[in-house]
């Protein structure tokens, strides 16, 4: 067996890895094996993932095949590189060509993985009620393709994130809420833990320096133990109820004036009591400060001094009042979300020796969060799901194509007769199958494929997901007409009413009738042994699905579709050759490639097997002594004795038209005359 399945898929090698990292980056240590690594920076120092999607979203695309990205982020969650390392996209193998696919995937750089992104465009109002989706353009006839790669880049990205980045993957963060008010005093801050006091005693700093080179060298410590080495308070002032209650009046407005310029910086009060201080001497305002560091969900947490001069309120604790005060902020953008636990980190530093002295340092840490009560958190526009997505992009083609069914299953149901009786009905359906060809084929991209089927198959045999069919709204609705169509009227209602290229053959046979050319009709034993061909291909296709699956792609190319509706004729010269070939053959011989050649018409047939009613009214006489509808039915697709083949009828109604005409129905002609000689 050489099929290899999504859970058996290999991942790149270190070397192969290595030389599709960005510089400056380089690559780190290995995660797991799932294909995850750590990204290092220049210097060394860990600075993001990178990691392929296959192994870990492994969502089958139209082949039946994942999609397989290689995706770089770094600590952020920002998207550093995104590349196309593999697929068996039918559309871009052998159609579009990889280049738009490439290019599909660069709109991802600079895009956090916390940002809402959708593949599409803005429909209707969406433009300005969903502001924050970030929307990618699709590529055009493989949007259903480019979803499927995008669906696979979210899903393994969201597993790195909640695994390593739990963080940056948690969406838009808490931010103030303006219009939330709340009368509180300085004791009940301190009772709620708004305000949070980290105490760090004399005789405690000296047991962390306890066994070190820095042992003895802080005296102050050693004469009074008691004493207060750190007595830090903190206090998020960004809700306007709990500054008003740690801040004087003057020093609240001015907060509240430059929260109006920096509305996305979170403001942390710090007050420190002992002798520690916040800042060395040679701290900078507007900086960050040199002895302060922040961590949040294991990623660093960027602070900096606001600049602002602190005036605390007059009921605050007199020993606060001669307290150091300073008012940092914290960008919410890069992930700070306040109402969750976040780590404050002091530097304790020590020197040794007077001469060039030896400094040495331990991190005093302690966490805080504030209530939720106190925030909002912007509802995070979520994307629809794929499937609704791509049906809100093809809401009108979908709506035109359902009424067109609607019409087409209403006149062959109910008038079929009438119909075929008209005297514009041969004009009607061409001018039909054209809307069809143009409609359903070069503008919907609706071409119905054996690929699909393979798909299917594919999926079925090696397991997994069908959702890959929901991407393309406007051809499963084909597909689904095309079934129910297998129950009404067998084969007939796809291949002789709905497919763009039998639309084209047609065409092409009238085109031949015009200029007069030479027809060619096989025998009857010929033409019941090249019927079956069609049966034979379709057999080798499945086949190579368990025999050979990576040769699947270049096989379908039998069916012409990808060249003649997808992609306009413009492909390779021999592809083109292949597809004006055929059309050219049916010219002479009556659509020769539905009849003895396409795969998809064979899967048609046998799905015709579930039609539950002879739809054509037949008489005794048809077949002995009268052979006029066998004779004119360009599909061959009745029998000797009369009978239809409904395996091999395409619905022209041709046979009908005659059944129903007087003047050209043999029985009936005969019945008419025998009436009139009796009346005589």
């Amino acid at each position: 067996m050489l099929l290899v399945t999504a859970a058996q898929a290999e991942v790149l090698t270190k070397n192969e890895l290595s030389e599709l990292v960005i510089p400056p980056y380089s690559l780190g240590d290995q995660v797991n094996d799932k294909g995850l690594w750590e990204l290092d920076n220049s210097g060394g120092q860990h600075a993001g993932y990178i990691f392929e999607t296959e192994p870990l979203a492994p969502l089958p695309g139209f082949a039946g095949a994942p999609i397989n990205v290689l995706v770089t982020l770094d600590l952020e969650g920002n998207y550093l590189d995104m590349r196309l390392l593999q697929h068996n996209e039918p559309i871009f193998v052998s159609g579009l060509g990889n280049a738009a696919f490439h290019k599909f995937f660069e709109q991802y750089r600079g895009h956090n993985i916390a940002s809402s992104l959708v593949v599409g465009t803005p429909y209707g109002d969406a433009g300005s009620a969903s502001g924050s989706l970030v929307y990618l353009d699709g590529v055009t006839k493989a949007t259903a393709s480019v979803r499927i790669a995008h669906e696979s880049i979210l899903a393994a990205t969201t597993q790195i994130a909640r695994e390593k980045m739990q963080g940056v993957a948690a969406g838009p963060p808490a931010h103030p809420n303006q219009d939330f008010v709340e009368d509180l005093t300085w004791d009940a801050l301190v009772e709620q833990g708004l305000a949070q006091r980290f105490l760090v005693t004399n005789a405690e700093i000296e047991a962390v320096f306890e066994g070190t080179l820095w042992a003895d060298d802080d005296p102050e410590a050693q004469d009074d133990p008691n004493g207060a080495y750190l007595d830090l308070w903190i206090v998020d002032v960004g809700p306007p109820s709990i500054a008003r209650a740690v801040l004087d009046e003057d020093t609240f407005a001015e907060l509240q004036g430059f929260l109006e310029i920096s509305d996305f910086d979170e403001p942390l009060l710090l007050l420190e009591a002992g002798r520690h201080g916040l800042v060395s001497e040679d701290f900078i305002r507007n900086t960050s400060p040199d002895w302060l560091s922040a961590e949040q969900f294991g990623l660093p947490v960027a602070l900096r001094d606001s600049d602002l001069f602190v005036d605390l309120h007059r009921d605050l604790p007199d020993h606060l009042h001669d307290a150091t005060a300073m008012i940092l902020r914290t960008d919410r953008r890069l992930g700070f979300d306040p109402t969750s636990e976040w780590q404050l980190n002091v530097l304790a530093l020590r020197e040794h020796g007077s001469f060039m002295p030896q400094i040495g340092s331990e991190t005093l840490s302690v966490t805080h969060s504030t209530d939720a009560r106190f925030f909002t958190r912007p509802e995070v526009p979520k994307p629809l799901p794929p499937w609704r997505e791509a049906l809100r992009n093809r809401q009108a083609d979908l709506i035109v194509l359902g009424v067109s069914l609607i019409a087409l299953f209403a006149a062959l149901f109910f008038k079929m007769n009438a119909l075929a009786s008209w005297r514009w009905f041969t004009p009607a359906r061409l001018t039909f199958l054209a809307v069809m060809t143009g409609f359903v084929g070069f503008w919907g991209q609706g071409q119905l494929s054996i690929v699909t089927v393979i798909g299917v198959l594919r999926t079925a045999w090696e397991g997994g997901t069908y959702a890959f069919l929901l991407y393309d709204p406007f051809s499963l609705l084909v597909w689904g007409a095309a079934i129910i169509g297998f129950i009404l009227w067998g084969r007939a209602l796809f291949c002789g009413w709905l497919c763009p290229f039998g639309a084209l053959q047609e065409f092409a046979h009238h085109i031949g009738r015009a200029l007069r050319l030479p027809e060619i009709e096989p025998s009857a034993l010929w033409d019941k042994r090249l019927k079956a061909l069609k049966y034979v291909i379709l057999a080798s296709l499945v086949g190579l699905i368990f025999i050979s699956p990576q040769h699947i792609d270049k096989a379908a190319e039998v069916e012409p579709f990808k060249t003649a509706i997808t992609t306009f004729f413009i492909r390779e010269w021999y592809y083109v050759a292949y597809a004006v070939g055929l059309l050219l053959l049916s010219t002479v011989l009556f659509k020769g490639f539905c009849r003895y050649v396409c795969p998809l018409g064979a899967f048609m047939a046998i799905g015709g097997l579930l039609r539950g009613r002879d739809w054509i009214a037949r008489r005794e006489e048809c077949g002995s002594p009268c052979q006029l509808c066998k004779v004119r039915c360009n599909y061959k697709s009745i029998a000797p004795k009369g009978q239809i083949q409904y395996s091999e009828c395409f619905g022209c109604l041709d046979c009908v038209t005659i059944h129903d005409d007087a003047q050209t129905c043999v029985p009936l002609v005969l019945a008419a005359r025998s009436r009139e000689r009796m009346s005589a």
